[in-house]
C-alpha cells in the first residue's frame, strides 16, 4: 500500500503519521484514524485547545495563561 508520502507499507502492516493517525494496510488499501480524543466541551470564551504533535494529545488551558488549565467535560473520539 503506497501512503500519502509514496511509502510503501505491507499487507498486515500498521503505523502512526506525522499527524498522529493510525493506519494499516490491507489488501482493501489503506485505512487512518486518529488516535486522539478532541475537547468536545469547555468554556471557549475564556480556554483554548492546544495539541501536542508529540504525545498526540490536547491540553486545554485558560487563553492568557497556559499554565492553568480549564475543565473539559466531554471529549470526542
Amino acid at each position: 500500500c503506497p501512503d500519502s508520502k509514496g511509502d510503501l507499507h505491507e499487507f498486515g502492516s500498521r503505523w502512526r503519521t506525522d499527524d498522529c493517525l493510525d493506519c494499516s494496510c490491507s489488501k482493501d488499501g489503506i485505512s487512518c484514524c486518529t488516535n486522539y480524543a478532541t475537547p468536545g466541551d469547555y468554556d471557549e470564551e475564556k480556554c483554548i485547545e492546544i495539541f501536542n504533535k508529540e504525545t498526540c494529545t490536547y491540553k486545554v488551558v485558560e487563553k492568557h495563561d497556559h499554565s492553568k488549565e480549564c475543565p473539559v467535560t466531554a471529549w470526542v473520539g
